[in-house]
């Protein structure tokens, strides 16, 4: 019988958090999402430097690398739901977030995929697993950033120092 308390111990459904918010949100034009396994390591770190090394060129990013790997291992692995965008089998994006602080640390999109869907579908997944709400910091001279969350729901909520490269953020807040 459809719907019986037996059949719901024997299928309960995901388990993980990631698959159960991919399960609508998975598969879009030209990509697909799914969750963080370990061996996308090199590939989200090697992204990670691509990326940001497109949006802020003046900056070596490739003398932040071993810093970011381990902030990689250490802080966001262990702690952040983490979510893949790939296309042609290749990782184009991630975001990481943590449910329980509603903090979006990082989301990253290869550039030549920027203004493609790609970071969008990131963010609309990235709701689905802190769907009480959103938090992140954007630097305050990324435009196209603010641009892209503002176009997604974020609001500027307050403002402070990036602790790493020391300029000034703009707290932005998503809550539906």
């Amino acid at each position: 019988m459809s719907g019986s308390p037996d059949e719901a111990k024997r299928n309960p459904g995901p388990q993980n958090p990631i698959a159960a918010s991919l399960d609508s949100a998975s598969l879009h034009a030209g990509h697909s999402l799914r969750p963080y396994e370990p061996h996308d390591e090199d590939a989200a770190i090697a992204l990670w430097l691509r990326t940001w090394q497109a949006a802020y060129p003046q900056l070596d990013f490739a003398e932040r690398l071993d810093w970011w790997r381990g902030r990689w291992r250490d802080e966001l692995v262990p702690t952040t739901d983490i979510v893949i965008a790939e296309g042609a089998g290749e990782v184009i994006g991630f975001v990481t977030v943590d449910p329980r602080t509603f903090y979006l640390d990082q989301i990253v999109v290869a550039p030549e995929r920027w203004a493609s869907g790609v970071g969008a579908a990131l963010i609309a997944v990235a709701k689905q697993l802190s769907p009480t709400g959103l938090d992140l910091d954007v630097n305050t001279d990324n435009a196209r950033g603010i641009r892209f969350y503002d176009k997604r729901g974020f609001s500027i909520a307050g403002a402070g120092v990036n602790p790493i490269s020391g300029k000034p953020v703009h707290r932005m807040c998503w809550r539906p």
